[in-house]
């Protein structure tokens, strides 16, 4: 005979065609739900681990791992800082200075506020990608006396401009003239437009070259600060606390980290409530198990009353229940995770296609940080929300299998 007697008789109430078929439905029911909860928590995270890492990638693509400034506005002889930071941090692939203020582009009637940025082109590109993402123009055309500006797309849209047109570019310093006291501003050729899909940017940031932009703020020789990429962006911590012993004083070091702290932790925060609320869907599935299983034990008692007769101990009736209970748990977990794979891998092609059958934009660019949802599967979240699923169907089955246990035979088989 099969061994162990518990799983044969099991898995034999768990396939055998019963009587009462709104059990059935309410077995199907139960697998069905907790197959749909797995696949939903599995899809849920993946597209917040994706949308997590695609806004992290975009915002470092333009700010830095870590940034070094000077308490009192200007870092002078940044040059000596680079090589100092070079010889003495190793994780550090890449540095930049930059100067950074804030400005108002005019073109005709079109006026904008703006972010601008100072930057030595050959520079830049060790510290941000932002070359990589130019729709017109060259990133190159950024040349020292040339005063030339490379723009964001959404504000060239707004600005009505394209590369090689005029734009005026006003800063809010004053110029004292006979005529009175003007704002200082100057003429601009648009060099290039880049768009790097993060809404703030290409609607908020223009770049210059750095001796322009010094010429504009009356730097001199000074900068607002040095920009460091890192091997491993993750290190920013550690070599920010390193910095900052090394360097004096009067020098700032603060990395991506604390930049964008509240809100990478608001994310982290959002992800873990989707899954305590997404976890009470697999729960509710889950229960569905309790009330399938307590009929099917009223349905059964004439059997454990014989099983009870011939011998078999409560507790291995109690077993065969909580076999028949788990088995529908395993069935709808195994179903839900490979769903939840299998949606998390293809959401980028099944949200287009969307899209386009409803024909809206479900990701707007000026109402979100991305415009394209992206999924990246962790195979802990996965493992997680199996084990979660598992654990819950099996809690589940403990009541009734206990109902079952209790059964006596004498009462069960009176009105046999």
């Amino acid at each position: 005979m099969f061994r162990p007697l518990e799983l044969y008789a099991g898995l034999k109430y768990t396939r055998a065609k019963r009587r009462n078929h709104f059990i059935s439905f309410i077995s199907s029911i139960s697998m069905g739900g907790i197959a749909l909860a797995v696949m939903l928590l599995i899809t849920v995270l993946s597209v917040m681990n994706g949308f997590e890492a695609e806004l992290r990638d975009r915002i470092l693509g333009m700010a830095s791992h870590v940034e070094i400034s000077s308490g009192r506005g200007s870092l002078s002889d940044w040059q000596s800082l680079e090589k100092e930071v070079d010889r003495r941090v190793e994780n550090v692939d890449g540095a930049a200075p930059y100067i950074s203020g804030e400005g108002m582009l005019r073109t005709g009637r079109n006026l904008s506020g703006t972010l601008i940025r100072g930057v030595l082109p050959a520079q830049e590109r060790n510290v941000s990608d932002v070359s990589q993402h130019m729709v017109g123009g060259e990133f190159d055309s950024l040349e020292k006396g040339k005063y030339r500006i490379v723009i964001g797309a959404e504000l060239a849209t707004l600005l009505g401009v394209d590369v090689g047109d005029k734009v005026d570019l006003m800063i809010p310093e004053a110029n004292i003239t006979p005529a009175g006291i003007v704002p200082r501003f100057r003429r601009f050729t648009v060099g290039g437009i880049f768009k790097v899909g993060m809404y703030e940017y290409d609607r908020g940031m223009v770049m210059i070259h750095m001796a322009d932009a010094a010429t504009l703020y009356n730097m001199k020789d000074g900068v607002s600060g040095l920009r460091l990429h890192l091997k491993d962006m993750f290190d920013a911590p550690d070599v920010s606390r390193q910095l900052q012993v090394m360097l004096d004083p009067g020098k700032r070091v603060s990395d991506w980290t604390r930049q964008h702290a509240n809100f990478f932790h608001a994310i982290a925060t959002e992800k873990t409530v989707m899954f305590i609320i997404l976890s009470l869907i697999i729960a509710v599935a889950a229960f569905n198990i309790v009330s399938m299983l307590v009929m099917v034990v009223t349905d059964k008692q004439g059997d454990i009353a014989i099983l009870r007769t011939l011998g078999m101990a409560p507790k291995s009736v109690m077993a065969i229940f909580m076999v028949q209970g788990s088995l529908i748990g395993v069935i709808g977990t195994v179903v839900g995770v490979a769903l939840g794979i299998l949606l998390s891998i293809n959401i980028e092609h099944i949200v287009p296609m969307l899209e386009s059958l409803l024909k809206t934009d479900l990701l707007s660019a000026d109402v979100y940080y991305i415009s394209q949802l992206k999924a990246e599967l962790h195979e802990a979240d996965v493992v997680r929300i199996a084990l979660l699923s598992l654990v819950l169907s099996f809690l589940s089955t403990l009541y009734p299998a206990w109902r079952a246990a209790r059964v006596q035979p004498a009462e069960a088989l009176r009105y046999e």
